[in-house]
């Protein structure tokens, strides 16, 4: 039975330290780098991807990723590039921006209910920025057409409405002078979702064929550590795509794949994902478009979605609908646009993992705890008291069954110094003795299989969650989602220095230690001395593996530990001849 709890602890600190390697790699092992490549945008002189459909002609909608169109321009501060002027606002309570009639293109929004830092006076977080600025990043609607001129990245679109807000829609619009008429109608929820009507209308002579597109295009990747993509947290290009949800596809598969695109035949949307936020380009409800990922050019990225040509008789005209999502990735809200919209999978676009299934539930209690009682590390514990007490049965027989092994070591004790020599026997006779005993060997065990899928779930949960971001708990716990800022080889920041993250032991962490240790020093020691001076060195090796976590998670746990050592406590009580056992 020592074995096989052994065994068990060894792979949760095998978990535990693939986990924690991430943020160790990161911090301590950086990578060297990259050239600042963004110095200089790839596209047209005002930042346009290097081509489109409409640069293309392409007859199946979808282009070819190939050089930049035209020589790179230096780059230019946001600030400057959004007062050149020709921009229609942006404004609902979650989000500000404009829409630049160059290129009708949604190239400036920030989140306003967000911050880039725990600072009062910190700017909203911005997510796109416009063409030729460090950071170029924005959503594009358009035409490919087959002999006819269509509206390109630097077409000048009039505007009709003075403003895009929930209540007043804006639409642009162009003609080619040929004939052919471009419609544009924007339209804004409250939240995060544009709605774009594309309208061809043809009074000329001849026929017309063409097909709409709706994309999004991103110069540079993200230069945040915490921000990179990892084998626990999906960064990069995703989407639902070719009939499931794409995690495993990132910005360097992108510029390695054949043609340096990666195409499909369907698609309910598409984008690109940080941590906290999402851009995406969404079609109407089941409607068939194709798709790709692309990088026109480098370090630029592209996702589309292009529909079929069509013909457009004389007299006629055709109107599609795509959609824009741009903000925060808010549980409920992403729900609500899958639910209400029809968009399938969007909350998909955070990356809950192998335990999907708990940590959505997990996530919602916690969500309903924090807003009962206003404070996320109080609904933590809170959180922590509730997982104990629906386990308390199995870790009642978890005791109950250590307290029957230790009652008859003796009877074991003798049957394997009479089997030494003959294990299937030595099995067989403890296998007799078990029934006998009415014992579960492994009883013990079953508690420490549950923790591996809770813990990973609440991993996800706090490094995931926008709704952890920035959530304070008390005194110098300003931010939860975060590792704790109070070093220990500092002296809580008194000497000008900060240590590397492997070294980087803040005091939450030391309570970690200690409480571990406590809690192993009420178990039974093992049978083995080397097992037993693993398990002594166990709680200090977890303190240096956990200190780079969120503060959130290393609550949990010492939260976890404290009730852990009060239910063993009164277990003691309850059966003393595991008490005993402990004794000695």
């Amino acid at each position: 039975m020592d074995d096989k709890r052994n065994l068990i602890a060894a792979i949760l600190l095998s978990v535990a330290i693939l986990l924690g390697w991430n943020f160790v790699a990161e911090k301590f092992f950086p990578t060297p780098d990259k050239p600042d490549v963004t110095k200089t945008v790839a596209g047209t002189a005002n930042g346009a991807p290097a081509t489109t459909p409409a640069a293309q002609g392409q007859p199946a909608g979808l282009p070819a990723p190939g050089a930049p169109a035209t020589a790179p321009q230096a780059i230019r501060p946001v600030e400057a590039a959004l007062g050149e002027g020709n921009r229609i606002p942006i404004e609902t309570p979650t989000i500000k921006g404009s829409i630049n009639l160059v290129g009708a293109r949604v190239d400036d929004i920030t989140l306003s209910k967000y911050r880039q830092t725990i600072a009062k006076d910190s700017p909203a977080v911005r997510l796109f920025a416009p063409g030729g600025t460090k950071s170029a990043y924005f959503a594009s609607l358009g035409w490919s057409a087959q002999g006819i001129q269509v509206p390109g990245p630097n077409t000048l679109w009039t505007a009709t409405g003075g403003k895009l807000t929930p209540t007043t829609p804006v639409t642009l619009s162009w003609a080619n002078g040929a004939g052919q008429t471009f419609r544009i109608e924007y339209s804004i929820d409250e939240n995060y979702l544009i709605t774009a009507k594309q309208t061809i209308a043809n009074t000329g002579t001849a026929p017309v064929t063409a097909s709409s597109f709706a994309l999004i295009d991103r110069f540079g990747k993200p230069t945040d550590p915490h921000e990179q993509d990892s084998w626990t947290i999906h960064v990069g290009p995703t989407g639902y795509l070719g009939g499931k949800s794409v995690f495993d596809t990132d910005y360097d598969d992108v510029e390695e794949a054949p043609g340096r695109a990666v195409r499909y035949t369907s698609a309910a949307w598409l984008g690109f994902t940080d941590k906290y936020w999402l851009a995406a380009v969404i079609p109407a409800q089941g409607e068939r478009v194709t798709a790709q990922i692309a990088s026109p050019a480098a370090n630029n990225y592209q996702t589309m979605f292009a529909r079929d040509f069509q013909q457009v008789a004389p007299g006629r005209q055709v109107t599609t609908t795509s959609r824009i999502f741009a903000g925060a990735k808010e549980v409920a809200t992403l729900e609500r646009y899958q639910d209400q919209q029809g968009i399938t999978r969007l909350s998909n676009a955070i990356d809950w993992g192998w335990f999907e299934f708990f940590a959505v539930p997990i996530f919602k209690l916690l969500d309903w705890l924090f807003r009962q009682l206003g404070n996320f590390g109080v609904a933590i514990m809170v959180l922590t008291l509730i997982i104990r007490l629906l386990m308390f049965p199995i870790a009642n027989r978890q005791f109950s069954s250590m307290a029957q092994m230790r009652v008859v070591q003796p009877k074991m004790k003798a049957l394997q110094d009479r089997y030494k020599d003959d294990k299937p026997k030595m099995q067989q006779e403890l296998m007799k003795l078990y029934k006998d005993e009415k014992i579960n060997p492994l009883a013990g065990c079953l508690p420490i299989l549950i923790q591996i899928p809770i813990f990973y779930a609440l991993y996800k949960v706090l490094m995931l969650t926008i709704e952890m971001r920035h959530q304070p708990f008390a005194l110098w716990i300003k931010d939860l989602s975060a590792p704790d800022p109070l070093h220990i080889l500092n002296l809580f920041g008194l000497l000008p220095f900060t240590p590397p993250s492997i070294l980087s032991i803040g005091v939450l962490a030391v309570i970690l230690g200690i409480t571990m240790w406590l809690q192993f020093r009420l178990n039974p020691a093992p049978a083995d001395p080397v097992q037993a001076q693993v398990f002594k060195i166990m709680p200090w090796l977890f303190m240096f593996i956990m200190a780079p976590f969120a503060a959130g998670l290393l609550l949990y746990w010492i939260t976890n530990n404290i009730l852990s050592i009060g239910q063993q406590q009164w277990m003691y009580r309850k059966f003393p001849a595991l008490k005993a056992a402990v004794a000695k």
